[in-house]
């Protein structure tokens, strides 16, 4: 096996894994760094054969060697997990690190800066940009969450049924944001993750089991679900992105479609105020229902927009609105709207910005401005597949 199909397998495992070994040593940066020396070890002996569980294989390697840093064996062999046993010992672990994480002690942003370094795996730099931060500030951030867990005595556990609410936005969020990071990577050669993405759902699922009668679960759940149903068509087999009007619709995974749709209506139905996922769901559900871009229900998702927009206003949404808007009332009204958000300063570094603002001036045959946009939107971004993408509009446009 080579080191590059060994990497994408640490990548895929690493982040239960390391769920698993906080569990254990019950410190993220010796957990991280254990983990680490599994890797390394790992890249030796697989060269020739991989075992037939990787994960419970790099748990168990990677707590012998925080065992050799810390001198934690009593500790550590109260809660072992050997090698050979079944991974549904792991399975918690992951929803107990992200409740962890999203402590009330933890500021909101920290809470998911903590989160995704962690659970996503990104670099503290991809953590920086997200906040639109310097990494060093970032970096003084996570260690000093990361010591605060440790001095203070935060367990690590799913807490009783009565404490889950006031973490929960916290957990929605940051399951959230490890489902977009599967859906669209923040950087590298590959447009999504799929790793994530089911991680992401299988957690929403846990979630709902833990809290069934929540609206913003079921919302979550369903929009992860209808986002992931189109994930066979959102590519060609060399990697390049399908926009959403090139899709074969066929190759969308209609099971799971069912499945959000009816998570749709039960969401809606919960008394009480709209939940932002239960109405960012009901726009998936109408791309999910449409049987063609072009029959498309524009003026119904435009209209849901604003109603998330006066439960949740944020310039992102603006931004969604002014995209959606554009199929009902035509381009230019569109971007009178993202160059206002654009004059605010709101979204001030958010690469899909310019890419936005690009498509709307190609539509309205502004060709310069347009591969302007375009060219700025492609120093923006970190993920390959965008960047062909952007390449691709402005060879179209010549």
């Amino acid at each position: 096996m080579t080191p590059g199909e060994i990497d994408k397998i640490f990548r895929d495992e690493a982040g239960r894994a390391l769920a698993t070994l906080i569990r254990l040593v019950g410190d993220f940066d010796l957990a991280e760094d254990a983990l680490q020396d599994a890797f390394a070890v790992a890249l030796e002996r697989w060269a020739c054969e991989v075992p037939d569980n990787p994960r419970a294989w790099l748990v168990n390697v990677a707590k012998h060697k925080a065992i050799e840093q810390q001198a934690l064996v009593h500790e550590l062999e109260l809660n072992a997990l050997g090698p050979d046993e079944p991974t549904a010992t792991l399975d918690d672990d992951m929803l107990r690190l992200i409740f962890t994480c999203c402590h009330p002690a933890f500021a909101p942003e920290v809470q998911v800066a903590l989160t995704l370094r962690t659970v996503c795996g990104l670099s503290t730099a991809q953590v920086a940009r997200a906040f639109l931060v310097g990494e060093e500030a970032m970096a003084q951030r996570l260690v000093r969450a990361k010591q605060k867990i440790r001095l203070a005595g935060i367990p690590y556990e799913v807490p009783e049924r009565e404490m889950l609410a006031p973490r929960l936005d916290g957990v929605l969020a940051v399951i959230y944001l490890v489902f977009t990071e599967g859906y669209v990577a923040t950087e590298g050669a590959d447009l999504m993750r799929p790793d994530l993405a089911s991680e992401a759902i299988r957690l929403g699922r846990l979630l709902n089991r833990l809290m069934p009668d929540r609206a913003g679960i079921k919302g979550l759940l369903a929009l992860m679900l209808l986002h992931d149903a189109r994930r066979a068509g959102r590519q060609t087999p060399a990697g390049d992105i399908v926009l959403l009007e090139e899709q074969d619709r066929s190759l969308w995974n209609r099971v799971q479609i069912e499945e959000g749709l009816r998570l749709v209506e039960h969401a809606l139905r919960v008394p009480g105020r709209p939940q932002p996922y239960a109405v960012q769901a009901a726009i998936a559900a109408l791309h999910a229902r449409a049987p063609s871009f072009e029959a498309t229900d524009w003026p119904q998702i435009a209209g849901l927009y604003e109603v998330l927009l006066r439960i949740n206003p944020s310039p992102v949404i603006e931004l969604n609105h002014a995209a959606a808007l554009s199929m009902v009332d035509g381009p230019a009204r569109a971007l009178d709207l993202v160059d206002a958000i654009a004059a605010r300063g709101g979204l001030r570094g958010y690469e899909l910005l310019p890419a936005v603002r690009a498509d709307l001036l190609r539509r309205l045959g502004r060709t310069e401005e347009a591969r302007e946009a375009y060219r700025a939107a492609t120093v923006a971004t970190q993920l390959e597949p965008l960047r062909r993408l952007y390449a691709r509009r402005m060879r179209e446009m010549d």
